[in-house]
C-alpha cells in the first residue's frame, strides 16, 4: 500500500506542485502517513481487539478479559510500535526514489535481508544476542515482554525498544530533512 505513496509524487513531479499550495511539507508527509495508519491499524490493533471481544462473546461473560485486563493496552502498545515502524519506514523508503516497486523490493529486502543476517549470525555464534539488527526479531523480542510471555532471544526488551525508535527517527529524520519526502 505504501510503496508509491510519495515515490509516485516524485516520479510524477507532484510534490512541487502539492507543496506550492498553503501547505507544510509536515502536512503533506503526515497526510501520507495517515493512510498507511488506518490500513496497518485495521489489520493489527482492530483484529486483535475484535478477538477479544469474540472470546468474552463465546464464553458468555467477561471473566477471561476481567483476569487479563492488560491484554487491552498491551495490543495498543504492541499495535502502535509495529504500526509506526512499518509506516515510517514505508514512507522514508518511498521518499526515496520515484519507482514504487524499488521501494517495495527495499522494503521487503531491509526485512529479509536483516533477518537472514541475524539468523546467520546467531548460527555462527550459537547466541541470539543480535536479535538487534533484525527489525521483525527486534519486534518480535518487545511484542514477548509487552504480552508477558518468555522471550525468544538473549536481548534485553529495552535494547529492542530502543531498536525500534532508531528506526522510527531515522525514518522520520529521512522524511524531515530537506530533498526528500518534505522537498523544500
Amino acid at each position: 500500500v505504501g510503496a508509491g505513496l510519495i515515490a509516485n509524487d516524485r516520479r510524477a513531479n507532484a510534490l512541487q506542485l502539492y507543496l506550492s499550495k498553503p501547505m507544510a511539507s509536515a502536512e503533506y508527509i503526515a497526510g501520507k502517513l495517515a493512510i498507511l495508519l488506518v490500513f496497518l491499524i485495521s489489520v493489527t490493533f482492530l483484529p486483535a481487539l475484535m478477538l477479544l471481544l469474540t472470546q468474552a462473546i463465546f464464553a458468555g461473560d467477561l471473566t477471561f478479559i476481567r483476569n487479563n485486563i492488560y491484554l487491552v493496552p498491551a495490543i495498543t502498545l504492541y499495535s502502535v510500535a509495529l504500526v509506526l515502524l512499518a509506516s515510517t519506514t514505508m514512507l522514508a523508503l518511498s521518499s526515496m526514489s520515484k519507482s514504487s516497486r524499488f521501494v517495495a523490493v527495499m522494503y521487503a529486502g531491509l526485512f529479509f535481508f536483516t533477518l537472514a543476517l541475524f539468523n546467520a549470525l546467531r548460527g555462527i555464534t550459537g547466541t541470539s544476542r543480535f536479535a538487534w539488527i533484525a527489525p521483525t526479531a527486534a519486534l518480535q523480542q518487545l511484542g514477548d515482554a509487552i504480552f508477558r510471555l518468555t522471550p525468544r532471544y538473549q536481548l534485553s526488551p529495552g535494547v529492542a525498544g530502543i531498536t525500534a525508535g532508531i528506526l522510527i527517527a531515522g525514518s522520520v529524520w529521512i522524511l524531515v530533512r530537506p530533498g526528500r519526502g518534505g522537498e523544500r
